[in-house]
């Protein structure tokens, strides 16, 4: 039990993008011993060593999948991406109130709680835990004490991964490797289900038949594109009746309003913090592509399958995407805003001409 490997070795015998080495060169050996041996304790003291199994089987039809670990709306839709494997089995959720919003009205979630005491443990099987830490496992032991689980990250803490992979290949091998590595890679990315009540909503809005996504505004400084004006401005050179819409959330208010101002004279239409976070992946459905940086609504255009251009920074591409995104996808190792302007428009041209033909 006591093995320090689980917690930086992959729980899967096929190999994906991670940064481990440079976390086990960053943390020191002790400091990652205690919170594993805590952790190990831990599940010893709460009587569950003897519930924690390694594999889904066929005659656990219906599971619990307690996921409130992921700290964004994109690590819950790329944490939860692989339950698209888990068509055949009956699956509830238990989340976060912030998550909860983007599985009402989900396709592979029958019921989704946010209130611990509105579940019967006596309807599951099984139980999926997202990781090890201390307050999942109490979530756990209140919600369904005798239930056997599974954990996708489990002891896995502290490397940076390709989340939607490491989700996939977990699912797989719990699911005892009915699929291949090249079909997980065809299949991996997020997904999302939009309400018909949210697509009517976004209906009335009329939006123009053609029309590229911008996501302004942002959470963390280097994944904040300052920028944009410029990138816009190149656009509108190349073609003035291009159809521009400006999306994001509350943080890019300020951004999006001095953007409307300075191109009051072209299509640009600007809809940053009106709408919820599903109906704006409505938006980015319907937007021809998608330029943005790395963030939600980056995996959002993943799940509905917009083309992406997205600007990353200090995580790359092998990190955040998957061979079945369509994407054109920019770097830089700090900063976004270090990234040319001029680059993004040539990328912009050069996909928007790519997507095209491949999609004729």
């Amino acid at each position: 039990m006591f093995s320090l490997k689980k917690t930086h070795v992959l729980p899967f015998k096929f190999e994906i993008s991670n940064y481990t080495q440079e976390y086990l060169g960053d943390n020191n050996v002790l400091s990652r011993y205690l919170k594993y041996f805590k952790r190990c304790i831990f599940i010893l003291l709460l009587g569950q060593k003897s519930l924690e199994v390694d594999c889904i089987s066929s005659n656990q039809k219906n599971i619990l999948w307690i996921n409130i670990s992921a700290p964004s709306l994109g690590d819950s839709l790329m944490d939860l991406s692989s339950r698209t494997l888990l068509h055949d089995k009956k699956i509830d959720l238990f989340t976060i109130n912030k998550s909860a919003e983007l599985y009402e009205d989900d396709v592979y979630f029958s019921n989704v709680y946010v209130n611990s005491n509105l579940i019967n443990s006596n309807n599951y099987d099984l139980v999926i835990l997202d990781s090890f830490s201390t307050r999942s496992l109490k979530t756990k032991f209140k919600i369904a004490p005798k239930t056997k689980f599974v954990g996708m990250f489990g002891f896995f803490n502290g490397p940076e991964v390709n989340r939607v992979m490491f989700s996939f290949h977990r699912m797989n091998q719990l699911l005892g490797y009915k699929k291949s590595m090249k079909q997980i890679s065809m299949l991996a990315k997020t997904s999302m289900s939009i309400s018909i009540e949210d697509k009517k909503i976004i209906n009335s809005l009329e939006l123009s038949k053609n029309y590229i996504a911008i996501v302004v505004g942002g959470e963390w400084l280097y994944r904040t594109y300052n920028n944009w004006n410029k990138v816009i401005e190149r656009l509108l050179i190349n073609d003035a009746t291009l159809n521009i819409v400006l999306l994001g959330s509350q943080n890019g208010l300020i951004s999006s309003g001095k953007l409307s101002k300075e191109f009051s004279n072209f299509n640009v239409e600007e809809y940053v913090g009106k709408f919820t976070f599903n109906q704006t992946t409505e938006i980015i459905k319907r937007a021809s592509i998608l330029l943005c940086c790395d963030g939600g609504l980056m995996h959002a255009a993943n799940a509905v399958n917009t083309p992406v251009i997205p600007l990353l920074a200090r995580l790359d591409e092998s990190m955040q995407l998957t061979e079945s995104i369509k994407h054109y996808a920019l770097f830089d190792k700090l900063d976004v805003n270090n990234i040319d302007f001029e680059k993004i428009c040539k990328a912009y041209l050069e996909a928007s001409k790519y997507f095209d033909n491949s999609s004729s």
